[in-house]
């Protein structure tokens, strides 16, 4: 494996999976009019295909 384009390809997808899940919770937090109503709960469910990779993030984001 080369290290420095695995690298790459990883952060450019982790980047990704960041700036498109940002704009998601925020179009659903307008859209719903969640502003100022305590808390969100998410769960980030990472997958890869072929293997037996299932790796689970669950937390709350305070709306302010």
């Amino acid at each position: 494996m080369e290290n420095e384009k695995f690298n790459l390809s990883l952060r450019k997808f982790l980047k990704h999976v960041g700036v498109t899940s940002q704009q998601e919770v925020e179009r659903i937090v307008r859209e719903r009019h969640l502003e100022g109503t305590g808390k969100l709960r998410l769960k980030m469910v990472l997958t890869a295909e072929g293997t037996n990779l299932n790796h689970v993030i669950e937390d709350e984001i305070d709306l302010g």
